[in-house]
């Protein structure tokens, strides 16, 4: 395990906090794609600029990206070598949105791209509870055709709060 992408059926669901906690246990560098995708003032990045971005990460020996971003997935999946995939419920993932973005309203989070302070709106809430449980059965497949890439590629899901903390205990 030494490069990983950290995925998860929505916003909320931990990917960040568990990218950061992992990456720490394993001494491996972290890259959050919400930094390589929004730009001062939440501009969005181009797509090559974007990509780009990823493509320099991935070279790299060891790294943890965590974020989804379909349209760039292949970039990470062809170098990674395992998958960890975070599957909360719905309302787990509506909480802690809202409690994010309490706690971190008018400042930048630290997974953010600098100039993008933490924000709410009522569009985004919309899109995880209308997306939630088809990005469930697209993440699924999406995980059956990183394995068929080659047997080194290695997929873990973590499907509940107990199951990430046990991973993380054991990665210790």
């Amino acid at each position: 395990m030494k490069r990983i992408m950290v995925l998860g059926v929505s916003a909320g669901v931990g990917k960040s906090t568990f990218a950061k906690k992992l990456g720490e246990k394993l001494d491996i560098d972290v890259y959050h794609l919400d930094r390589f995708y929004w730009e001062p003032g939440w501009k969005e990045a181009t797509l090559e600029d974007f990509s780009e971005r990823q493509r320099e990460v991935v070279e790299k020996d060891q790294w943890i990206i965590e974020g989804n971003y379909r349209p760039t997935y292949e970039i990470r999946a062809e170098r990674a070598d395992t998958i960890i995939y975070l599957e909360l419920p719905l309302r787990t993932c509506l909480f802690r949105v809202l409690k994010r973005w309490w706690t971190h309203r008018g400042s930048t989070r630290p997974d953010l791209g600098e100039g993008c302070s933490e924000r709410m709106e009522a569009d985004f809430l919309k899109f995880i509870v209308t997306t939630y449980r088809k990005r469930k059965k697209n993440m699924q497949e999406r995980l059956l055709s990183f394995q068929e890439i080659g047997r080194e590629k290695r997929v873990i899901q973590l499907r509940s709060k107990n199951d990430i903390q046990k991973f993380l205990d054991h990665h210790s």
